[in-house]
């Protein structure tokens, strides 16, 4: 059974403009001198639609009149479409503020149809926008009754999953809901038919004479009896998106919400993809024209490529609270600036009790936000076979490739003296809390003729009376001198 959802975007218009996260207040949105749609507080102030805008002045000052935007309703209607193809690849949107998604596929990765519509539920209301939500096995009927009256009894929910209830319901709808059937508003009143379920039992052939065939299309396709065909909406190769903060935020912890918005936003882009994000940037942009001020950059590297939204999200908060604001910020951009393939997890038999390597890496990349990658530090390789200088520490976020130096088949000890320790020497042995005898060894390094730090060594591989090992080394001058270099776990 195929499962269609229609998101009814029906305040997008206001929304576009003022998204609904933001401020609260009362609001109306004009069209052509006259009112488009209200917030609840104009509404109660007295504001009602198509009210011409002189009214609203007279009868309501406090409220806020805006005027409609249509390039803003569209890129929000973009910003919308391209968060929800995290869910799904097939989403389209109509002309009449609505969005379709054919979630078929999807139901099982996300926990079934009531797992599903919550999770799409709360993106949106996290874009900002108020959605009234419609679930059926047909497109056409995910839209019918995501356009349901809210006060219709015989409609419990706007979700129907079986084909049984998806009829139940359309035979209870209003009549006037299908778009081709408006033009005969009249008539169908006049013969007492309402509800789609008795336009429905009126005879076919003399329906089509009276009426036109879209409206026996649209009644097929809500019934599942016509196919329905899409044109679905396509990522583009690259991502950038732009977030205006409608207000001047002077503390970061503000820009959060904003940020989050443009992360959503990201993921469906990634998964649409199907990439990963390694480092991305985002701006935050302050004042413009002559008292314009550079953006202030915040470039976050990941150890290992991501598109969980947790994790980004929790990055992004920790180096966001770092920063101190040079001036108020008016809006945010986020740009993708290095991108992999998105790797399916792998399971291993028996985990490891000390975490995954990816586990590892998000810990690195929660500490690189929060401390700064110059003060998160690693060992790296160098090519060089004295033991005190075969190694360094570098930044985590700017490792250098790792070397390959050989060092034959002789082990080295986990933990290196700083400084070697000199050694006794009794009965010609070297001695560290008991007499030492040599277990393997020697191991000659002769090495540093080209950087004046010349040193010549035979190292061993020695073992105290309590099975304690030890790594030292023979200095060959020409006062030979015992010196403890290492200890072994």
């Amino acid at each position: 059974m195929r499962m269609w959802i229609c998101l009814h975007l029906r305040s997008l218009p206001l929304e576009a403009i003022r998204p609904s996260w933001s401020e609260p207040g009362p609001y109306v949105l004009i069209e052509q001198d006259h009112v488009l749609t209200a917030t609840r507080k104009a509404i109660a102030a007295g504001v009602r639609p198509a009210m011409r805008r002189n009214g609203v002045a007279t009868i309501a000052p406090e409220v806020i009149m805006l005027d409609r935007d249509l390039q803003k309703e569209s890129i929000a209607l973009n910003v919308i479409t391209m968060t929800l193809l995290r869910f799904t690849p097939e989403v389209t949107h109509t002309d009449d503020f609505c969005v379709l998604m054919d979630v078929t596929a999807s139901l099982a990765l996300f926990g079934g149809p009531g797992a599903i519509c919550r999770q799409i539920h709360a993106c949106i209301r996290t874009l900002g926008f108020t959605v009234t939500m419609g679930a059926a096995p047909t497109a056409m009927a995910a839209w019918l009754l995501s356009r349901a009256p809210d006060n219709n009894p015989a409609i419990r929910a706007r979700r129907a999953i079986q084909a049984g209830t998806m009829e139940r319901y359309l035979n209870c709808l209003p009549v006037l809901l299908l778009p081709s059937a408006n033009a005969y508003a009249e008539w169908l009143q006049g013969i007492g038919c309402n509800t789609i379920g008795q336009l429905r039992q009126l005879p076919r052939a003399g329906l089509q004479r009276r009426t036109n065939k879209r409206l026996l299309e649209a009644i097929d396709k809500a019934y599942g009896l016509a196919p329905e065909l899409f044109e679905w909406i396509k990522a583009p190769l690259t991502f950038s998106a732009r977030l205006e903060t409608h207000d001047r935020i002077e503390h970061t912890e503000a820009l959060l919400f904003g940020s989050h918005r443009l992360l959503l936003q990201l993921l469906g882009w990634l998964v649409s993809l199907q990439k990963a994000v390694s480092c991305f940037v985002l701006f935050l942009e302050h004042e413009r024209g002559r008292a314009a001020i550079a953006p202030t950059r915040i470039e976050i590297a990941l150890a290992e490529p991501a598109w969980h939204e947790d994790h980004l999200i929790h990055l992004l908060k920790e180096r966001l609270g770092r920063i101190e604001l040079t001036a108020p910020v008016i809006a945010l951009r986020l740009e993708v600036i290095q991108l992999a393939d998105m790797l399916p997890p792998t399971h291993a038999l028996f985990p490891e009790p000390g975490g995954s390597p990816e586990d590892h890496n998000r810990l690195l990349e929660l500490l690189v936000a929060r401390l700064g990658k110059d003060n998160v530090l690693t060992l790296s390789p160098l090519a060089d076979h004295r033991p005190e200088r075969a190694n360094c520490w570098v930044s985590v976020a700017t490792q250098c490739p790792r070397q390959n130096v050989y060092h034959g088949d002789f082990e080295r000890p986990f933990w290196l003296l700083e400084k070697p320790i000199p050694l006794l020497v009794r009965d010609n042995r070297p001695f560290y809390g008991s007499a030492l005898k040599m277990i393997k060894g020697p191991e000659r390094i002769e090495s540093g003729w080209y950087d004046d730090a010349m040193v010549a060594r035979d190292y061993y591989i020695a073992q105290g009376n309590d099975a304690t090992c030890y790594w030292v080394y023979l200095e060959r001058t020409s006062d030979p001198c015992w010196f403890l270099h290492g200890l072994f776990a």
